[in-house]
């Protein structure tokens, strides 16, 4: 893909708290119009990454390179004014953004869902109507890219669908480009349409959500007794496949278990073990994590 369909660049990126490495040669690119999905545990860098994308802390390497004026995030508890109303607090935001006319501030908050009980102070709102908001705040100066740390985090059955549909709606109507991480990868895959995968501070793969799903039902995990016999099967064969280890496989192919088993047969290699592996969002992740 060219460098201009890209909205986000990390090269390089590392950060450091005293002796402990965050974030080790991060490297990530995010296409422009796309939903990210920022996966990893907890620790493992994900709203570091977004914490140094938005400015709010600097790498102690590498660069960020951002092909947009206005960036948008809602990291942490969004900021607000309790005894204020959703208007009140759209405007202080445009006002830090330096923007005078407030025009599309109605037109925010109708699409973040608060037009009517944004008229009342901040305090009396739910736990979902401040995530709303917070969102509503991360939009104003209609940014080109919004950064979400755990927007459903919290948020009852209805409130997640809310956000999810929220964001879908934004994504297609004004090609906003998010990133967003969440522990509820179920969710998170029905939106998503990449992802970076962290662990331990560094990427551990980045893939589209088609390149994801075309694996669907076909990736394959096979252990062997001899690997180096099983790599020219396995190139013989055409199948892509990844080594894990000295001996365990992730095949990525349709064929069978009789198929891999006659293709062994003679040829120095036994199958000690084969399966066919979860490709979920969440078994993608357990899988990369185990390999």
């Amino acid at each position: 893909m060219d460098s201009d369909n890209f909205i986000l660049t990390l090269n390089d990126i590392s950060k450091s708290y005293g002796k402990h490495e965050a974030l080790k040669d991060v490297t990530v690119k995010v296409p422009k119009g796309s939903i990210f999905g920022l996966i990893g545990k907890n620790g493992a860098g994900k709203t570091t990454i977004m914490r140094i994308i938005a400015g709010l802390q600097e790498a102690n390497k590498g660069t960020v390179s951002i092909a947009c004026p206005y960036i948008g995030a809602l990291i942490d508890t969004p900021a607000y004014y309790s005894t204020m109303n959703a208007y009140e607090n759209l405007k202080i935001q445009f006002i830090n953004l330096g923007l005078t006319s407030y025009g599309d501030i109605p037109d925010i908050i109708n699409m973040v869902g608060l037009d009517i009980a944004g008229r009342k102070p901040v305090m009396s709102y739910s736990f979902g109507m401040r995530q709303r908001l917070g969102l509503g705040i991360a939009l104003c100066g209609n940014p080109d890219l919004v950064i979400l740390d755990e927007p459903i985090n919290g948020l009852d059955p209805q409130g997640i669908v809310a956000i999810r549909e929220l964001i879908l709606k934004i994504n297609r109507e004004r090609g906003t480009t998010f990133i967003i991480s969440s522990h509820l990868l179920d969710e998170l895959a029905k939106i998503a349409t990449h992802y970076a995968f962290i662990d331990n501070g560094q990427i551990i793969r980045q893939i589209s959500a088609e390149e994801m799903h075309s694996k669907a039902g076909r990736m394959i995990r096979a252990r062997v007794t001899n690997a180096e016999a099983f790599c020219r099967i396995l190139d013989d064969n055409g199948l892509k496949y990844e080594l894990s280890g000295d001996s365990e496989f992730t095949i990525d192919g349709e064929i069978t278990l009789a198929k891999l088993d006659s293709l062994t047969q003679g040829a120095g290699c036994e199958l000690l073990e084969f399966n066919y592996v979860d490709t979920s969002l969440e078994g993608y992740f357990i899988d990369l994590l185990e390999g």
